[in-house]
């Protein structure tokens, strides 16, 4: 297999840096050691006005075929005649990719101790691979898709069967030459990248480590190209979990970025430790059929110890918080609020936001009125939670049909939430800063605009009666604020007035004559009938969430 990177230059900047930017010296040949053979790099030419560094990777054919002699994971599917006939020692494949970064690691992470000024720089490259083997149809076509949004002019050119022979076609093979100017870190990464793509295939196992090398690679560029979903599946081999986890990977990182923000800050609705004892006792403790917790209710505990109402208002309500043996949790209370709720609008297509690990859903999916259900949630190891604990890999193909899970953020305009009949935020708005608030009331109220908003939030005047959570603290660590009554009520009044809706308060919960209940919940309806314009829901958007939001800014949830 053989690549060769050249580039230009002039007497203030010589070609010749470009040995610096690869940390191979152009005066020697060097060799390196990989796993399927010996990689060469040498210099046919370096000086100030050209310089190429060639890489020459020469297989063994006796390491090729013990990698691939298992079966499994460690094994390769080949038949036993194409271990020994197949194209793998000269076409530029995931061989080759491996080699680029095996040999030119520094220089694809863009690190350069003596200069390091020169990674930054964007360089007149060309590079040329004599045979790259593309898969599926229209070889050049594919190629063109996949480097020339990267900014690269693309010269590919099939190669025939048999020259001899012009009538038989030509092969799966194309000489490629990539000519453009780019960063050398840049270039290396799209090798790297889309050379096992074009090939559709690896020549070892991919492991679940494959997606941080794609993403790692991908940085950058990946998130915006148009062919990210083709890159995504041929590079991690079609396996579904892979893709579909790297998918969740990027959209989560698009958005951390448009949020300012690290993924990490972003996606933590699921705690360090999801499941608590069947005797936990906490302010918003688990569903009484599930011993699994939602993210909220297992910080509450982590962070502000067990807690329950006083005695007195358990016997009055006869719903205590603490144990199953008492009563309803408040959590299943919430849930049975707002399905009543639902059913007062006879919504058919319902929107859960910030659906979390999927309770709500599963609930919904129980109604027989219920015809399709949408889970929207920032987190996407919670919606992975939440389809294995709704098991939706199992379910009927009729009872799939109604259920989807999507990550998003809820304070971006997403097409996706249009023409549903009712949406819910069940504890949602208290996770984000106040600050944002308007942007999430925008994307729901304005741009989504269901029929109906049923949102539910804690009641801060019930905090008195949480025995154990300490004065002036928040039911959960990643409270932003928690209202009074008089504060929710002001802020559902302003916002059915802004976007017309109009709104109904009830208490969720045991009510305590002085402080109220220890939820609150708002059912928004709309006042008329949704406008058809182009003035009626803000700006339309397709495929993932844009970045149009309220003029105050975005936040996560």
């Amino acid at each position: 297999m053989f690549v060769s990177i050249s580039t230009t230059g002039t007497a203030e900047n010589p070609a010749s840096d470009l040995g610096f930017l690869l940390h191979k010296h152009p005066d020697k040949v060097q060799r390196f050691a990989t796993a399927h053979g010996t990689a060469h790099v040498f210099y046919p030419e370096a000086g100030e006005q050209a310089c190429t560094a060639a890489l020459l990777l020469e297989i063994d054919p006796t390491a090729l075929l013990r990698q691939g002699r298992g079966k499994g994971r460690s094994g390769s599917p080949d038949l036993a005649l194409a271990q020994y006939v197949n194209d793998r020692p000269y076409a530029a494949s995931s061989l080759l990719a491996v080699a680029l970064r095996t040999v030119y690691r520094s220089a694809m992470k863009g690190e350069c101790a003596h200069r390091p000024e020169l990674p930054g720089r964007a360089l007149p490259l060309r590079i040329a691979l004599p045979a790259v083997p593309v898969a599926g149809g229209d070889g050049p076509g594919l190629v063109e898709r996949l480097f020339a949004p990267l900014g690269w002019q693309v010269d590919a050119r099939p190669v025939p069967l048999d020259e001899s022979f012009p009538e038989w076609g030509d092969s799966r093979y194309v000489r490629l030459e990539l000519t453009g100017t780019l960063r050398l870190a840049d270039a290396l990464q799209h090798l790297y990248v889309l050379l096992p793509v074009l090939d559709g295939s690896k020549h070892y196992w991919v492991a679940p480590d494959e997606v941080d090398k794609l993403l790692a690679a991908g940085q950058g560029w990946l998130a915006d190209h148009p062919e990210r979903a083709l890159i995504i599946r041929r590079y991690l081999s079609r396996r579904w979990s892979l893709t579909r986890l790297a998918t969740e990977r990027l959209a989560l990182a698009r958005l951390a970025e448009a949020d300012d923000r690290e993924a990490e800050e972003i996606d933590n609705a699921v705690p360090d430790v999801p499941d608590v004892p069947e005797t936990a006792d906490s302010a918003d403790t688990a569903d009484a059929t599930t011993v699994t917790a939602t993210a909220e209710e297992v910080n509450v505990t982590r962070s502000t110890g067990p807690t329950g109402p006083t005695t007195a208002v358990a016997e009055t309500a006869g719903a205590a918080e603490g144990g199953r043996e008492r009563g309803e949790s408040l959590a299943a209370q919430r849930r049975t609020a707002i399905l009543a709720a639902l059913a007062r609008t006879g919504a058919a297509r319902v929107l859960d936001l910030g659906c979390g690990q999927g309770e709500l859903v599963g609930a919904l999916l129980k109604e027989p009125r219920v015809t399709e259900v949408l889970g929207v949630d920032v987190s996407s190891l919670a919606l992975t939670i939440a389809a294995r604990r709704l098991r939706l890999d199992r379910l009927p193909e009729r009872q799939a049909r109604r259920v989807k899970l999507v990550q998003g953020a809820l304070t971006y305009t997403d097409a996706r939430l249009k023409g549903y009949d009712a949406a819910v935020l069940c504890e949602v708005i208290e996770h984000l800063d106040l600050p944002r608030l308007p942007a999430l009331e925008y994307a729901v109220f304005g741009a989504a605009r269901p029929g109906a908003v049923v949102v539910t939030t804690p009641n801060a005047e019930y905090n008195v009666r949480w025995e154990t959570l300490p004065a002036g603290h928040k039911r959960h660590d990643d409270h932003r604020f928690e209202w009074s009554r008089a504060e929710f009520a002001a802020w559902t009044e302003q916002v059915a007035a802004d976007y017309g809706y109009t709104v109904e308060l009830e208490p969720v919960g045991p009510v305590d004559p002085e402080v109220g209940a220890p939820t609150q919940l708002a059912h928004f309806r709309l006042a008329e009938p949704a406008a058809t314009g182009p003035d009626a829901a803000g700006p339309a958007v397709t495929g993932t969430p844009s970045h149009d939001h309220a003029p105050e800014g975005s936040a996560h949830r």
